[in-house]
């Protein structure tokens, strides 16, 4: 460079050589957030601070804790609570309410400008009424929710780390503890005013016999006068629109944890004599079934272990709590360029229009189907014709386990506990989207599932991903499951019963309940997948057996799939099978003529003696 400009060489030998010292006038000291950014340091990280909750008055009414809620897009009042304020008539609304679990729910209405002091502040507000179930909940309630409407409306300035809100009131201000309150436990004589409600996944208890538009006789007069003078309005409320938001669910594992109050009285079957019945409760209520070879100690244990976990076992379809959509949703994926389905309503006879309001009436009421406007289930087993909407969507190819392998594992052992999922497709939620496109009409309306129905091409896909989502850590291990059959097994008493505790508690993390009827414990076999398994091994379930001896020599070639069908599911019992079947299935060939000669009943009779006197298979 010096060659190329030497005008500059002695600049340039100058910067090269010479060492120049840094001569500092003034230092500048920085803070530590702004030291924490330039050396890369980690802010100091804080724990949750709590439900933002604050004290408020209503009329004369004092409600200790209201929630502050970003998320929610309105304010609710429970039902049970503005009846006991008496806040007159209601208005009639047009909005619906999606809660976080994707489910809709309908107001009863909306009161306008409630006078909602906070300390010595005013506040207008208007609520959406929702019916709600009052509950005890030991003393940590809320049973009120102020959300972003109110929160504008009083221009709330919120700091997480203080737990600090400041509200503003004119040229005035306010500084609250939105945080202390929610950690505070009162003592049962302290409680006065409000009843105890559950929150926005128990509030929303849909009442289908009560009449939505109730109308009430009572004034506003006891709320006046308790006020002070009128003052200027802070905040002007948008008019009231159709729309539908996401609101939070909140005290799920309350729900966990409640215990059946009315347990249901059953019709107990007649059980064979290696099963009998067992009861978690007194007065021979809320039976199970167990094995009757089991000493007083064992079926001590194992009703101890029951107990701990009931709530895992449903007795009637209103146990069924329904697995959480964050775990599980079954979405319905259309083909490119599909078109909507319609579906065609069918006649029905009179004693099957009675089965179908049965069945309808029965989901409405236990939040499994809904009626949507203008135009979502339905008992003998109602099962809807989505043959044209299977057409029409996008297949999952998810693998289920293959037969002989769940077999060759779960046989020989001494106990085995089977456990059967309650409705197991019910149980899981349709996502919101596409529950419009499962509507269908019958004499008493249009309906749509928003639980998972039978009859959808992918049902089966979504329920074997679901189950092994939740059990992927226990499979092969201590247990195996396909589709909604479990069993669970142990080499010793203790070890099933330790297995089958940890299979009940994950139940009953997931929300999964089972079927008190189709479950037995503890017993020394049973059957899985259509086989006997027990210590011994596998056996042919003779009452199958029984109808493949019944049945006549095939006439068409549909007849010879059948038998060939129904055989071949117990190939493995019967040596030689494809030398003993050719004759049945050289007449499948494409273009054969069917001719049923001797060497065809020949074979079709060895496969029917073969299969009556099938061996154990034994590991």
């Amino acid at each position: 460079m010096i060659k190329q400009v030497p005008t500059y060489a002695k600049f340039l030998k100058d910067l090269c050589t010479v060492k120049r010292g840094l001569h500092v006038t003034k230092n500048a000291f920085l803070t530590e957030q702004v030291s924490a950014i330039i050396q890369s340091k980690s802010p100091v990280k804080f724990k949750d601070p709590g439900c933002p909750t604050i004290s408020i008055n209503i009329g004369g009414t004092h409600v200790e804790k209201a929630l502050l809620d970003l998320r929610a897009s309105v304010n609710l009042l429970p039902y049970s609570v503005y009846k006991q304020l008496g806040l007159g008539g209601l208005k009639p609304t047009t909005i619906t309410l999606s809660l976080a679990d994707r489910s809709v729910k309908i107001p009863r209405g909306v009161i306008e400008d409630v006078l909602v002091q906070v300390d010595k502040f005013y506040y207008p507000v208007d609520f959406v009424v929702l019916d709600t179930d009052p509950t005890v909940k030991e003393a940590n309630y809320v049973p009120i929710i102020l959300g972003r409407p109110f929160l504008a409306t009083s221009n709330a300035i919120i700091n997480c780390r203080n737990g600090v809100m400041q509200l503003t009131f004119g040229n005035m201000t306010l500084e609250l503890n939105i945080f202390h309150l929610c950690k505070r436990h009162l003592h049962p004589e302290e409680e006065e005013g409000l009843e105890e409600v559950c929150l926005i996944n128990t509030l929303v208890e849909k009442h289908c016999d009560k009449n939505l538009e109730e109308s009430s006789n009572e004034s506003l007069e006891m709320l006046e006068e308790g006020l002070p003078e009128p003052f200027d309005v802070l905040a002007i409320m948008s008019p009231w629109r159709r729309r539908e938001e996401i609101l939070p669910l909140f005290n799920k594992e309350d729900s966990q944890g409640a215990a059946l109050e009315d347990p249901p009285k059953l019709v107990l079957k007649p059980l064979p004599v290696d099963l009998k019945y067992a009861y978690l409760e007194e007065d021979e209520k809320c039976p199970v079934v167990v094995s009757s070879t089991l000493t007083s100690d064992q079926e001590d244990s194992l009703l101890g272990v029951l107990r701990k976990c009931k709530n895992t076992i449903g007795w009637q379809i209103s146990d069924l709590k329904g697995i959480s959509p964050l775990m599980c949703t079954h979405h319905i994926y259309m083909e490119e360029d599909a078109k909507p389905v319609r579906q065609p309503q069918r006649r029905l006879n009179p004693h099957m229009q009675e089965v179908v309001r049965g069945e309808v009436l029965k989901l409405l009421q236990n939040e499994k189907g809904e009626e949507v406007s203008t135009h979502p289930t339905s008992g003998w087993r109602v099962c809807i014709d989505y043959r044209r909407l299977n057409l029409v969507t996008r297949k999952d190819h998810f693998p289920l386990p293959f037969m002989d392998q769940v077999l060759d594992r779960v046989l020989g052992h001494p106990f085995y506990c089977f456990l059967d999922g309650y409705s197991g497709y019910f149980q899981i939620v349709i996502d919101l989207e596409d529950q419009e496109k499962m509507t269908f009409p019958c004499p008493f309306g249009t309906f749509a599932y928003r639980r998972m129905p039978f009859g959808l091409c992918n049902a089966l896909a979504t329920f074997q991903r679901c189950m092994l989502s939740i059990f992927s850590d226990m499979v092969e291990r201590i247990m195996e499951v396909f589709m909604d059959d479990i069993t669970v097994y142990g080499s010793s008493y203790e070890e099933c019963l330790l297995h089958l505790e940890v299979v009940l508690q994950r139940c009953i993390e997931k929300d999964l309940v089972l079927n008190w009827e189709k479950c037995h414990f503890m017993v020394q076999q049973g059957i899985v997948l259509g086989h006997i398994i027990s210590e011994n091994g596998i056996e042919v379930d003779k009452a199958k057996m029984e109808l493949i001896v019944k049945l006549p020599p095939p006439t068409n070639v549909k007849g010879i799939r059948q038998f060939l069908g129904h055989a071949g599911f117990y190939r493995r019992f019967i040596k030689d099978f494809s030398k003993i079947s050719k004759p049945l299935c050289e007449l499948l060939v494409k273009d054969a003529k069917f001719v049923w000669d001797e060497k065809c009943q020949k074979s079709f009779e060895e496969l029917k003696q073969f299969l009556t006197t099938a061996p154990i298979v034994r590991a």
